[in-house]
Order: structure tokens, then C-alpha cells, then sequence
């Protein structure tokens, strides 16, 4: 972390109540310059079409007009470009491109707010921050599910939640620790930069961060941390008489509670509460489950971050929880595998064989935690398959049987199913 970051870092975490108001000084040349290596350069282009490798032929040209703009206070976001990708079961998810330009200044701001906002942020967020993830977040809700008292779960789903955030209060959240008001119109710039959608036609945003845009997971993050994240550690937990937990990736999150009215009472809470900072919940993924080590009948599961949660019992009787790959991702990791072979099957095998195995440690390295190995072998043996199915459609003529195939996995060293992850209890050791 560069010294300006580590002393606005140092001085967040002494006086949680500091104001920061000289950030907007920090937006020049070196420091928007030493934030170009943090840029993907293999991401797409902008409305503008100039590519991360075109900006960079005179980086410090344009990083020095880029800087003058911003400092004369002429600088104008350029329209976001609006792009679609598979989000599953037939549905799509937006995402907003912004220019390499803009992208760069994101990043130098983001870098900012990170510095200030990583001394808040609560141990309970996951999302998008430095040194944590998803297999951190399921690992931990494991971990205090296994230790703790609870009884009983509310899973929650926020209906659009990027579109839904409210410009005003995201502002006014970000007032109460920055007051600094060029550096705050820089964000409201983004936050109103218009949308270029795909059938042309150009969208103002009344509410909402693009999901793409580099400041935006810091820009979520703050909004749930005040809406969501503080209020439940300040306010919920100090109604409970039993034990509470909430564990949140991004937008994504689940409260465990040891009583079912303390439970009950923040499920009806709780969609007030949203409404409050213009969320809704989404009341048909929204639900109570009943979710404890004495009642293990088949159902009592739920699903968090691709895993699904089950209690069982280990091999000398003791209660274990399970994480095992949810069912709706297999089917996904499956789909996506099979529509990649058969788009890729007429490549050289050596390519071919390279790609799976990545594929296959990359599932492996997710899922591949403990007691969760009959799912791993049941996606390998299923990939094995896919990739015998599409190796014999190279040609007319079918090339492989079983025999002449299962020379070729060894040949080509394909990855086979295993844990990756590291005991963290005896009762998961023992699984």
C-alpha cells in the first residue's frame, strides 16, 4: 500500500468518526499513474472503443489530460456501454462497461475509498474486499454453524439490488466519513453517467451502481455495511437473547439465530428495514428454515454461496456439518463445460486437454472441501463423459472407445477429483 493510503488507512482506523477532506488532492499524475497496473487490460473496451493496450501507447500524455480535467473540474464521465451475459436458467445479467478512462480514475478512487472503508467494514462482509472471498465466507459460516448454538436460519434475497441503490443516501452514507465535496461530485458523476444500452438506446439512471464498474463493489459495500451490516451488529444482536450471525458476500447473505422468535422477529423486520434505503426483498427466496444438529430429517438444508449446508453424522457418531456443491451449480459447472466443448472440440488436443484440466482444478479448488468428495467425482465422471461425447464428434468417424479414451486421460494427465481444503475441526477430519 502506498504511504498516502497507509496514513488515510492508520488515521480511519484511530478516529472512526475522522471526516477526510483532502482526498481529492491525491487524484494526480503518480498516483492515477501507479494505479494503471492495477487496471485489467484484457477487459472489454468502452462506448469509446479504445482498448486498455491503445490508452497505454501514451499513458503519460493521457493520464496528464485526464488529470487536468479532473483538477479544472471539466471532467465528464463518458456513457456506460451496456452489455449482457448468462446468469443461468435462461436469464441474463447486465453489466456496464465503462471507458478505460473512466475506468482508470474508478480504480484510483476505489483505492482511496478502500483505504478509508477497509477500517469499518465489519468482519461479517466478504464481497469483493482484499484477502477474503467466497470459499472464506462458506468456510467461516461453516466453522460458527458447527461451534455455535443455532437453531435456525433466514435465508434472504435482495430483489435487483444494484439497480435499487439509492444515489442520495449512498451520498450521504459516504458524508459521514469524507468531506471533501470535488471528491464526491467525481462519484456522482458515475453514479449518473448514463447508460449506452445494446439496442442503442441511452438510459439515465435514476437509482443504481453499474455492475462492471470498478468503483462499485466499494460503492455496494458501503451501502449494505449501513443498511444491512451495522444494524444487525448494533441493533439486532442487541435484542437477541440467544446467539446471532449474519455472513454476507456482497449482496448475498444469511442470518443464523439460536431462538426461532428472535428469528421470526427479524424475518418481519427485515423487509421494513430494506424499504427503508429503497431495497426490497425478494419474498418467494426469502424464508425461515428450521436448520439444527437434533433434527436432521431430509430437507433441513440451505444453500449459501454454491454450497449447500446439511447436518450428518461422521463416521464415529458425532454431528458434522456438511457443505456439499449445491445441485443448481453442478448442473450449471456441467452446462458451461458441455457448451465449451462443443464450441472447442475441433482445437489440437493438447489445447483441449489444458483448458479441462484448468477447469477441473478451478472446480476442484472451490468445492473441493471436505466431505464433499462424492460431488466432486460425480462432476468429474460426468466431465469425463462430455469430453469423450465431443472428442468422437471431431470427425464422422467415432475415434475413441473406453479403452483407446482412457489412454488419452492418462496421456494428457487429466485432473482428478480431490480436497483441497485443510482440516479445520476433528469432527471434519474425521469425514
Amino acid at each position: 500500500m502506498q504511504t498516502s493510503l497507509q496514513a488515510i488507512a492508520n488515521k480511519a482506523a484511530r478516529d472512526k468518526r475522522h471526516r477526510f477532506s483532502n482526498l481529492f488532492m491525491m487524484l494526480n499524475l503518480t498516483f492515477i499513474l501507479s494505479c494503471w497496473r492495477l487496471i485489467n487490460k484484457r477487459a472489454a473496451a468502452g462506448v469509446d472503443r479504445v482498448s486498455a493496450r491503445e490508452y497505454e501507447k501514451d499513458l503519460g500524455q493521457n493520464v496528464k489530460r485526464l488529470v487536468e480535467r479532473v483538477k479544472g473540474e471539466s471532467y465528464r464521465a463518458k456513457l456506460v456501454r451496456r452489455q449482457y451475459i448468462p446468469k443461468g436458467e435462461g436469464k441474463q445479467r447486465p453489466l456496464g462497461i465503462p471507458a478505460t478512462e473512466d475506468k482508470l480514475l474508478q480504480k484510483a478512487v476505489a483505492e482511496i475509498l478502500g483505504a478509508i472503508y477497509e477500517q469499518d467494514f465489519l468482519p461479517s462482509s466478504y464481497g469483493y474486499r482484499p484477502g477474503v472471498g467466497p470459499k472464506d465466507a462458506a468456510r467461516q459460516l461453516a466453522k460458527e454453524l458447527q461451534n455455535g448454538k443455532y437453531k435456525y436460519i433466514v435465508e434472504a434475497d435482495i430483489r435487483g439490488y444494484y439497480d435499487s441503490i439509492d444515489h442520495e443516501k449512498l451520498v450521504e452514507m459516504l458524508k459521514q466519513r469524507i468531506d471533501d465535496g470535488p471528491f464526491l461530485r467525481l462519484i456522482e458523476k458515475w453514479l449518473k453517467a448514463g447508460v449506452l444500452d445494446t439496442n442503442g438506446e441511452v438510459i439515465d439512471p435514476t437509482a443504481g451502481v453499474p455492475q462492471g464498474g470498478v468503483v462499485s463493489p466499494v460503492l455496494s459495500n458501503v451501502y449494505l455495511h449501513h443498511v444491512l451490516d451495522k444494524w444487525f451488529e448494533d441493533v439486532v444482536k442487541a435484542h437477541c437473547q440467544g446467539e446471532a450471525y449474519l455472513c454476507r458476500f456482497a449482496d448475498d447473505f444469511v442470518c443464523a439465530f439460536q431462538y426461532k422468535e428472535e428469528a421470526q422477529r427479524f424475518y418481519e423486520v427485515l423487509g421494513k428495514r430494506l424499504e427503508k434505503f429503497g431495497l426490497k426483498l425478494a419474498t418467494e427466496k426469502t424464508k425461515i428454515i428450521s436448520f439444527s444438529r437434533f433434527n436432521k430429517q431430509e430437507g433441513n438444508s440451505f444453500e449459501f454461496l454454491g454450497f449447500e449446508y446439511k447436518w450428518e453424522e461422521d463416521r464415529k457418531g458425532r454431528d458434522f456439518l456438511r457443505r456439499l456443491t449445491s445441485g443448481k451449480k453442478l448442473r450449471k459447472s456441467i452446462a458451461e463445460l458441455t457448451d465449451w466443448l462443443r464450441k472447442n472440440r475441433s482445437r489440437r488436443l493438447k489445447d483441449i486437454f489444458a483448458e479441462v484440466n484448468a477447469k477441473l482444478r478451478g472446480h476442484y479448488n472451490y468445492y473441493g472441501v471436505i466431505g464433499n468428495y462424492g460431488r466432486l467425482k460425480s462432476f468429474y465422471r460426468q466431465a469425463e463423459e462430455l469430453l469423450k461425447k465431443w472428442l468422437n464428434r471431431r470427425s464422422q468417424r467415432k475415434s475413441y472407445n473406453w479403452q483407446g479414451f482412457g489412454d488419452l486421460l492418462k496421456h494428457f494427465n487429466i485432473e482428478r477429483p480431490k480436497i483441497t481444503e485443510k482440516p479445520w475441526s476433528i469432527a471434519a477430519a474425521a469425514v
